[in-house]
């Protein structure tokens, strides 16, 4: 009988209890020289993960922790839902089950990796990460899997990861997931790729019903009206707010905190900003992803 899967609020809710029981110093773990979260993450996971066989038909979306992957996690899982649900003559539709289980490369335990599972055939049809381009399985890129970049500006990623941490009782005083700005620099080195489409926060926080389009259009799923605007609803902050509890289990509302842009604006200090703007000239200013990042429009008082 196949193991039953836990749900995305399961691992959270039980991450949490786990934290609770650490010793601070022990809740990250490094692994080639990246930090993360040891309640979430493990490196048999990530040892497990480089056999992933990706497929050129996969989905993958990569973004740093609080540029916004809950949201379009959201969306993605409603195009899949629409596609398949074309592929297999269905009338076309939302999934009637809101996200519960979102397939994080890195988190989770080795079994969802075992070769030939049902789960396995799952997890590899639409997959997210957090991860630095060359700590992903290596047949994402040579078989040019499809990867939806999301950018956001540093101060509001940095707002938020704030927030974030001190919601869930343990802020982390060294940054898993590495530094964000390696981050950029890392994947703009990708941001040309054909198979790779570089979206932000703050342009699909303006145009929701365009980031959408463009969104459904680089990995050929066709809307229409009626579809379209269903996504859109569907992944309004209000709306995944809403159902947070269900998704996200008893902390769904730290994951869902504003869902704004320039939080930053409430909490840096004049001090902050300079150090912030200088990394930014330093690191990935001029850059193809500096650039998309409009960083003179949303990180400058």
């Amino acid at each position: 009988m196949e193991k039953s899967r836990k749900t995305f609020a399961d691992i959270i809710n039980e991450a949490m209890v786990t934290a609770n029981t650490m010793d601070r110093d022990k809740l990250l773990f490094s692994y080639k020289g990246i930090l993360y979260p040891a309640t979430f993450c493990s490196p048999e996971v990530f040892r497990a993960m480089d056999f992933l066989e990706a497929r050129s038909d996969d989905i993958i979306l990569a973004g740093y922790p609080k540029c916004g992957t809950n949201w379009l996690g959201q969306i993605l899982n409603d195009l899949v839902a629409i596609f398949e649900n074309k592929v297999q003559n269905k009338e076309s539709s939302m999934n009637d089950e809101e996200i519960q289980e979102f397939p994080y490369l890195e988190m989770g335990d080795t079994g969802k990796y075992e070769v030939g599972t049902e789960y396995m055939y799952k997890l590899s049809k639409f997959m997210i990460t957090h991860l630095l381009p060359e700590n992903l399985p290596r047949s994402i890129f040579r078989n040019k899997a499809k990867i939806l970049l999301l950018i956001c500006n540093p101060k509001d990623v940095a707002t938020s990861f704030y927030h974030f941490s001190n919601g869930l009782n343990f802020f982390f005083y060294l940054l898993p997931w590495g530094c964000y700005f390696e981050y950029l620099s890392k994947w703009n080195k990708y941001a040309d790729d054909e198979n790779i489409m570089t979206i932000t926060y703050e342009e699909l926080k303006e145009n929701p019903v365009l980031g959408v389009k463009n969104i459904a259009a680089f990995f050929g799923v066709s809307l229409t009206e009626k579809e379209l605007q269903s996504v859109v609803e569907r992944s309004s902050f209000q709306s995944m707010k809403k159902k947070s509890l269900k998704t996200h289990g008893k902390h769904g509302n730290i994951f869902f905190r504003k869902g704004g842009v320039s939080d930053w604006k409430n909490l840096f200090s004049e001090d902050q900003n300079k150090k912030m703007d200088k990394a930014f000239e330093e690191h990935i200013k001029g850059t193809k992803l500096g650039t998309q990042l409009k960083y003179e429009v949303y990180c400058k008082a």
